[in-house]
């Protein structure tokens, strides 16, 4: 496994991680969670991402029995929730002082644990100012209930806008950020963000870098019966593999297995180590619902050795979606 420094602090996270979105406590059950976080464990992975939202929290359950079960000892991992979606109460969402604190608290109650590494604001809040998260997050970092804090999907310039903040009030600043990217989602990661890696030395524990699965290849030949789009509740999901621009992806992601196979790896690895080739993703959250997807997703680590400038360029002539340098876009 291969360790990244998660932006500009001193903590190294797996450059390949293991998340609980849509699968834990709603996909799959805490047997399937056991092997899955067994088997990435065992592959060096020591970031484990999940968030209060996740199957009603049933996730951080989970994942919070898992731990306790396999005796792990705690230094040794990187956790992470995620506060934003807490309940129905007209208190149990957004990122007021009120719930950030007490979905903390909520969050290592489900996990079993006295603290998580990390914690995130999971989306960007438009009717609470920035200061008072910011002074909430720096509450709950001094109460020892989280080590760095940071956000998920929020714009450049609310990011420096809380980072001005912080550092105007001698308060801690957010560190890193949780946004989506993959190869057909770039603009924000390799754009937008690019003046906060200089600035702010920003990290990120990317998401989604399959495109829900687009990027496995398993969907070049129709929808597959028990993928995760056919799941109920997900009807959202599957409209993104509807339609004319989900053809064209869909012949793309078609002309990138061939080089795939070329360099004797799946689609799915391929896209994978396509995300860690950017020197400012920290660590690649990947998904799975069964051991044997965990194995062959950290393989993506030896690819990532082979795409070269040649093959990074092939890839490009494929894509046709480079987004603009920062400096272009002035």
């Amino acid at each position: 496994m291969e360790y990244r420094f998660l932006g500009r602090s001193g903590l190294k996270i797996s450059a390949l991680s293991l998340g609980a979105w849509i699968t834990y406590g709603g996909q799959v059950g805490e047997e399937v969670a056991t092997q899955c976080m067994q088997a990435a464990y065992e592959a060096g992975v020591n970031f484990f991402d999940n968030a209060e939202a996740y199957a009603g929290g049933s996730a951080e359950t989970v994942m919070g029995n898992v731990i306790k079960k396999a005796g792990w000892k705690r230094s040794d991992l990187v956790i992470s929730t995620k506060i934003f979606w807490g309940g129905k109460g007209p208190n149990d969402n957004g990122l007021s002082r009120k719930h950030l604190l007490e979905g903390v608290d909520a969050s290592l109650k489900r996990l079993q644990m006295e603290y998580v590494d990390l914690v995130f604001c999971h989306r960007p809040d438009l009717y609470t100012p920035i200061e008072e998260t910011v002074r909430a997050m720096n509450h709950v970092i001094n109460q020892g209930k989280a080590f760095y804090w940071g956000t998920s999907e929020w714009g450049a310039t609310q990011i420096m806008e809380a980072n001005g903040i912080a550092r105007r009030e001698h308060l801690i600043p957010p560190l890193m950020e949780q946004p989506e990217y993959n190869m057909f989602h770039r603009q924000r990661v390799e754009a937008e963000y690019a003046p906060l890696y200089r600035e702010i030395g920003l990290g990120t524990t990317i998401w989604s870098p399959l495109a829900s699965g687009m990027l496995t290849g398993k969907y070049n030949r129709g929808i597959p019966d028990g993928s995760r789009i056919t799941l109920t509740g997900y009807d959202w999901l599957r409209k993104q593999f509807e339609g004319e621009e989900a053809a064209q992806k869909l012949g793309k992601v078609e002309r990138l297995t061939q080089i795939a196979g070329e360099l004797g790896c799946s689609m799915a690895q391929l896209a994978l180590a396509w995300c860690l080739k950017n020197p400012h993703v920290s660590s690649v959250i990947t998904g799975a619902s069964r051991a044997e997807q965990v194995d062959e997703n950290m393989k993506a680590l030896e690819v990532t050795a082979q795409l070269s400038d040649a093959v990074m360029q092939q890839i490009e002539d494929i894509l046709q979606n480079k987004p603009e340098a920062e400096e272009d876009q002035r």
